[in-house]
Formats: structure tokens, C-alpha cells, sequence
């Protein structure tokens, strides 16, 4: 869970670095089915069957599942999503996201590596930004010598 959230903080651009906290985790070892809505960001470690409405940022962690539509205020996908994606204002796709459904948003940003079959909608007049990831999680970075 710590991966995403403490690689991506405070270095700009990204949806997370601008994110004061989570207030939804739902761990690695639960699967909820049934609707998630609120205003509060959102952790998913774990799986969910069915549709998300959020007034905030919706953080997918990688091994995460999701099957069912999506609307959003900003999205990060380090997981797999079975379902069309709207978003408000962004997008990101990392390396290992996985996502079988219609995206659309303001602005969608696609990792080298990032799978993604369906249509496609970006109202950015720049289009799907891609990119290559370059920034290293803590936990992985490597020693000295």
C-alpha cells in the first residue's frame, strides 16, 4: 500500500502530490461488493464488484481489482479495472495498470507498460500523455555498493 502513495508525493504534476490524506483503506485481504460513494480519497488494495462515485482522488494499488463502472475526481491505476473510468480532472495509468473498459477525462496520463482496451475520450487538447516512469518507490530503491 505505502508504494504508490510515498513514491509519488510531493514532486508535482501527479494526482497524488496534492492529496492531504486518505480517508477509505480497504486492505489487501477484503472484497467489497456493492456501491462506493463519498467525498473522502480511497485506498483499494483489495477487490470490488460494483460502481464508484467520488469527489476525490481515487488511488488503485497494484494487485487491486476492480469490476464496475467508475466516476471519479482523479484516479492513480496500479491495478486492474473491468468497467469504463470517467474522471474530472486526471488520469494516471502506471506500469502495471490493467484497464478493459471506455476511459474518459480532462486529462489522462498512460505509463509505459500500462494496458489499456477500450475507447478513449481526453478533453485535453494534448491528448493521452505518455510517459516513462522514472521515479523509484523508498522501499525499493537500492543500497550503496
Amino acid at each position: 500500500m505505502r508504494g504508490l502513495l510515498f513514491r509519488y508525493r510531493n514532486r508535482g504534476r501527479r494526482v497524488l502530490d496534492d492529496v492531504q490524506g486518505f480517508g477509505t483503506l480497504l486492505g489487501s485481504g477484503t472484497r467489497l461488493v456493492g456501491e462506493l460513494e463519498g467525498a473522502d480519497s480511497c485506498i483499494v488494495n483489495g477487490a470490488v464488484e460494483g460502481n464508484c462515485r467520488l469527489d476525490a482522488v481515487l488511488l488503485l494499488n497494484e494487485g487491486a481489482r476492480w469490476t464496475g463502472s467508475l466516476n471519479v475526481r482523479s484516479a492513480v491505476v496500479a491495478g486492474t479495472i473491468e468497467g469504463d473510468i470517467t474522471v474530472q480532472e486526471k488520469l494516471e495509468l502506471t506500469p502495471t495498470a490493467r484497464v478493459f473498459g471506455a476511459v474518459s477525462g480532462a486529462q489522462v496520463a498512460m505509463a509505459a507498460g500500462a494496458v489499456h482496451e477500450g475507447a478513449m475520450h481526453v478533453a485535453s487538447p494534448s491528448g493521452v500523455v505518455h510517459f516513462e516512469e522514472k521515479r523509484v518507490s523508498r522501499r525499493r530503491r537500492p543500497g550503496p555498493g
